[in-house]
């Protein structure tokens, strides 16, 4: 993922960041109007685009935003199948979801280099299929063209207010450009450590979630990242009526202990200790080098654990940066457990993938859920969607089998109010 923001500069108290107004949580206004001075034609444009829904990036040129756009653009132009996307599936066929052809994509992002470079070098780098990046190119250049500059960068005097506006008008603009129904939010930038004791700004996470609230935009949190679970946006989050998701996303080695601990539980198997170790390069790699940043990453992967068992068996999972291996990961468990009388037991598993591959589809599917959510007027956090994440909203399991019930009964739910 891409590192897009630092904590630096950070004067002001943050405060309680102003709800959205109507004005600004609506979409575009005036559509009517504007039909009638156009005429039949133009109203006929806007129609075709009315359903459009834009796909906001939070590290829009980092590894997973860019294999996500490309992807989308690959699975749309019928190159590849959509492999990993769950709502491409038949539980979700008549729910309602926004076309992968009628997806925009934009996105803040503090980096310089083209879409098309990044996509070129994850194909160098075997994450994305030699060939693919020139075949998308138009998408990747139309989207490349909707990134704004992110921050707050070293140097910027400007307060946690001045911020959040400037990025909510981004998101504004690109809704009202493209005639968008609405907007998703999604932040896959590189992991931040958590806010201490003594900040007294926000987090950049949390600067662009607030941005998103006051543009009137649905918000997921693919990151261990503060993002929307900070007291100074509270009464926001409350009041806003948004449909939102998170946090951390769940793809490798969190996936498969989501299925895993379950089983030892309810075979009565007595886990008395799982331990981890993570191998990753990368922006992913470089940014959890900080220690304070893989303690965010790695709260949610024990996370699951504690939930399932009710309290975290003993290990740690250690986090190491290893540059040559690039955008590719290497997770190994290490489970010890007691069987019948007694007898001692050992299970160790090995998950190598790539993360970009792992995250791209779900982001996608978050995408079109959320957004299918705010059409149909659901607002809140959607536990629903826990199926997703390390960190999901209160009120679901830790359980993956579970949790994907639950999303199915979900997609249920919009295909009723379809």
């Amino acid at each position: 993922m891409t590192a897009h923001a630092d904590r630096e500069g950070r004067t002001d108290a943050p405060g309680r960041i102003d709800a959205p107004s109507p004005s600004e949580a609506s979409g575009p206004a005036g559509s009517a109007d504007r039909a009638e001075v156009m005429g039949l034609a133009g109203a006929a444009d806007r129609a075709e685009s009315a359903g459009r829904t834009g796909v906001w990036f939070i590290g829009a040129r980092g590894s997973v935003a860019t294999t996500a756009t490309a992807g989308c653009a690959a699975i749309a132009a019928g190159l590849h199948p959509p492999t990993g996307m769950v709502t491409e599936t038949h539980p979700f066929a008549d729910s309602g979801l926004p076309a992968l052809t009628d997806l925009v994509f934009g996105g803040h992002d503090t980096l310089d280099c083209p879409l098309s470079k990044r996509a070129e070098a994850l194909a160098d780098g075997g994450v994305l299929p030699h060939g693919l990046p020139s075949a998308v190119r138009a998408e990747l250049d139309a989207a490349d063209t909707e990134i704004r500059p992110g921050g707050p960068l070293p140097g910027d005097t400007r307060t946690d207010q001045e911020l959040i506006a400037a990025f909510a008008a981004d998101l504004t603009d690109f809704a009202h450009r493209h005639d968008l129904a609405r907007t998703v939010v999604i932040n896959v930038a590189s992991t931040e450590p958590a806010p201490g004791p003594g900040d007294t700004r926000l987090p950049a996470s949390s600067l662009y979630a607030a941005a998103a609230l006051r543009a009137g935009c649905s918000y997921a949190n693919f990151t261990p990242s503060t993002g929307l679970r900070t007291p100074a946006l509270t009464d926001t989050v409350a009041a806003g009526g948004l449909p939102h998701a998170g946090r951390d996303g769940k793809t490798g080695q969190t996936l498969l202990r989501s299925v895993l601990a379950p089983m030892f539980l309810q075979r009565a198997l007595a886990v008395r200790a799982w331990s981890g170790s993570n191998l990753l390069g990368g922006g992913d790699g470089a940014a959890l080098a900080d220690p304070a940043a893989a303690a965010a990453k790695n709260a949610g992967k024990e996370r699951v654990l504690a939930d399932t068992f009710g309290t975290a068996p003993e290990g740690e999972v250690h986090i190491d940066d290893v540059p040559a291996m690039g955008d590719w990961k290497t997770a190994w468990d290490h489970i010890a457990f007691d069987g019948f009388l007694g007898s001692r037991m050992i299970l160790q598993t090995i998950w190598q993938g790539c993360d970009s591959a792992l995250a791209a589809p779900l982001v996608l599917d978050l995408a079109r859920l959320l957004a299918r959510a705010h059409e149909a007027g659901i607002s809140g956090p959607l536990p629903e969607l826990g199926f997703y994440f390390k960190d999901p909203d209160g009120g679901t399991s830790a359980a993956l089998a579970e949790q994907y019930a639950t999303l199915l009964t979900f997609a249920e739910r919009l295909r009723d109010q379809a």
